[in-house]
């Protein structure tokens, strides 16, 4: 998620890390002529994506291609539909196929230790993607979104859209997948805020379910997600009591949510959905929020990450260093990975035009 998944640069924000302490120096990639002696031009990168049943991993895999081979480089892209083995696979064998660089979205960040000790035997750098790869000491660069702060913004939103109604709030909480390392980033973030919330009473969990471990869904699973939800309602919410909000951190999950709260009667005049976040800004989700559907999403633009990602393979393969904005936060369990960190935009339907259309993201065509 968890599941996935840059930003457009007229919209920027100057990278923020200070809630989760982040490094603010900006390390300056060193200068390399093309075509270095390491007789890179033209290599084989090889990239491995989480699934192609998600709408943002396919546009991931595309741009990192598609920028990767207007530098003139091989590119194997491959999709393992989330399967731990099969990407495994897929790394050996793109190592196999002589891969001078590795660029990896991982399905578990702890289950490819065996495959990047092989890529280091065989001297293969290693990029991962989005999605910090742990236990091991041969990643060499992470490329991924302020993920603390995504997580904030998540139940910055929230928060916003229950302005409307009347406070204590009855809020049921949704956790990304507990084997994809941001899953925790952006529970940490979203509780920084929630949880000073639920001590003065603003906000009550009915469930009672506010770990992270009872709330994480495995592989960002819509279906999980919209078991939990009617689990939820159908156990807590029998006398009368409605939701007012729920905390989702990714679009597919707030699709499942929104379908359970469909089936128990939510949507309507008399009885609206509650405040439903979410993340990625996939095509189904804006176009549930210009239907007033759910809520907000958080837009991390894969373009620029792509874009980000590009350039630091690229950096790397000519012998030089490239940029990274964060040499202090993300500890892998072996290693501090060097890092470089893009800033996310909370999508709701008050900027949704600004934002995603003016971006150039969607088309209004695309959202109608």
């Amino acid at each position: 998620m968890g599941r996935t998944w840059g930003i457009v640069s007229a919209l920027a924000l100057a990278a923020t890390l200070t809630a989760c302490g982040s490094s603010q120096k900006t390390v300056d990639a060193q200068a390399a002529p093309s075509g270095s002696a390491s007789g890179n031009a033209g290599a084989l990168i090889g990239v491995t994506m989480p699934t192609k049943s998600s709408e943002r991993w396919i546009h991931d895999g595309d741009n990192v291609k598609t920028q990767l081979e207007k530098l003139g480089y091989k590119v194997d892209l491959q999709y393992a539909e989330n399967d731990i083995p099969t990407q495994a696979n897929q790394i050996e064998n793109q190592i196999t196929k002589g891969a001078k660089l590795l660029i990896v979205a991982s399905i578990d960040g702890t289950a490819l230790t065996s495959q990047l000790q092989q890529a280091a035997d065989n001297k293969i750098p290693v990029i991962a993607y989005d999605r910090l790869i742990r236990n091991s000491p041969n990643v060499d660069y992470y490329a991924t979104f302020d993920n603390f702060k995504v997580g904030v913004q998540q139940a910055t939103s929230l928060m916003k859209g229950l302005e409307a109604k009347k406070p204590p709030y009855n809020v049921e909480l949704f956790g990304g997948s507990p084997d994809d390392n941001n899953a925790t980033f952006f529970w940490n973030g979203a509780m920084s805020v929630l949880e000073p919330k639920i001590k003065d009473g603003t906000i009550k969990v009915k469930s009672g379910q506010t770990d992270f471990k009872t709330a994480a869904i495995l592989r960002w699973d819509p279906a999980t997600a919209q078991k939990r939800m009617e689990d939820i309602l159908t156990k807590t919410y029998t006398g009368g009591e409605k939701v007012d909000g729920v905390l989702s951190p990714y679009d597919g999950l707030s699709i499942g949510i929104l379908s359970a709260l469909k089936s128990n009667g939510y949507g309507t005049s008399g009885q609206p959905y509650p405040i439903v976040t979410g993340q990625d800004a996939e095509l189904a989700s804006v176009k549930s929020i210009v239907a007033g559907e759910q809520y907000s999403t958080i837009f991390k633009d894969t373009r620029k990450l792509a874009e980000t990602t590009v350039k630091m393979a690229d950096a790397v393969l000519k012998g030089g260093k490239p940029e990274v904005n964060n040499t202090k936060d993300y500890d892998n369990g072996n290693k501090v990975v060097p890092s470089y960190l893009l800033d996310p935009v909370i999508v709701d339907k008050s900027n949704y035009e600004q934002v995603i259309i003016g971006g150039n993201y969607y088309t209004a065509d695309q959202l109608k």
